[in-house]
């Protein structure tokens, strides 16, 4: 397979390249587990994908660098890297281990996250990544804060003291552990720093995460330095917990094609217009993974 600018178009290349590469791997891992242990068969061909998709990605960044690739070239041709392993992924997944819906579903929203973040990690526009803070740090240095503006209040050192504990005390109710600050994408734009969150969809029972995420947020806006938190669901339709964010005023949020518009906006690459030329899930699959897809109305799930 030749690694140059026009991989971009080469899907049927792509397919086979990654068909062959499983048909090569599942030899082997039949071989090592049996049929009674499905899911390690289906853990190991995904590595083994994952693995094979890394190294080819590492081959066209290189090349690309050598070439001087334009950024747009760059990432529309590892968007369809991405693309194809993901389709020959899901169909030796389910060769080795049948998929039903709630890990189709599951399994679905976990590869729409990683595809969308190609847009930032290989942007158009000038966009940067950072490093989000420790909640450690953010608590140290806002401890500092108040130690030392109750040190400069005119009240006796007993009085401080007692304030200082009362300070302790809010803090233990908090939180009893680390809050993580590290969300799923972080990156600076004109300056302005951005924290994002994806999510596939909102279900019945997320009212924990909804109070994570507002907790989060609440942190981020309190810091001396400006951050905007910024939520892309991919469903178009959501319930009260995406309204609940939504008005928060502390999270934009944005679902469906706003969600896109949002990622194009930053980003600088219409991934939205990509998805519309480039995906077509039902003729990509073979059809004997379409056949089972249809067969549990597991298609409805491939809406991106």
């Amino acid at each position: 397979m030749n690694i140059d600018k026009t991989l971009k178009n080469n899907k049927t290349e792509l397919l086979s390249y990654f068909r062959d590469r499983a048909s090569e791997f599942l030899t082997n891992i039949k071989q090592k587990y049996s049929e009674t242990q499905s899911d390690k068969r289906a853990r190991a061909i995904n590595e083994c994908l994952n693995e094979t998709k890394n190294k080819l990605i590492t081959t066209v960044l290189q090349q690309a660098e050598k070439e001087n690739w334009t950024h747009q070239e760059k990432l529309e041709c590892l968007l369809m890297i991405t693309y194809c392993n993901i389709i020959v992924m899901i169909e030796s997944r389910n060769s080795v281990r049948l998929y039903e819906y709630m890990d189709f579903s599951r399994r679905v929203g976990e590869l729409w996250d990683p595809f969308c973040k190609l847009c930032f990690y290989y942007p158009v526009n000038d966009v940067s990544l950072f490093v989000p803070p420790l909640f450690s740090e953010v608590k140290k240095k806002l401890t500092d804060e108040i130690v030392d503006y109750i040190n400069k209040l005119n009240i006796t050192p007993e009085e401080k003291e007692e304030l200082r504990k009362y300070y302790d005390k809010v803090w233990s109710l908090v939180t009893s552990g680390e809050i993580q600050l590290e969300l799923d994408l972080h990156f600076v734009s004109q300056g302005q720093k951005f924290v994002v969150d994806f999510k596939s969809g909102f279900g019945s029972n997320e009212k924990g995460n909804t109070n994570r995420l507002l907790l989060v947020a609440s942190i981020y806006k309190n810091l001396s330095e400006s951050y905007k938190c910024l939520l892309f669901v991919r469903a178009e339709e959501n319930n009260s917990y995406f309204n609940t964010l939504k008005n928060s005023g502390i999270w934009d949020a944005y679902s469906g094609s706003e969600a896109y518009d949002k990622i194009r906006e930053y980003s600088g690459y219409n991934l939205k217009s990509w998805i519309e030329a480039n995906m077509d899930w039902a003729n990509d699959f073979k059809p004997e993974t379409i056949a089972h897809f249809q067969d549990l109305n597991l298609l409805q799930y491939l809406l991106w």
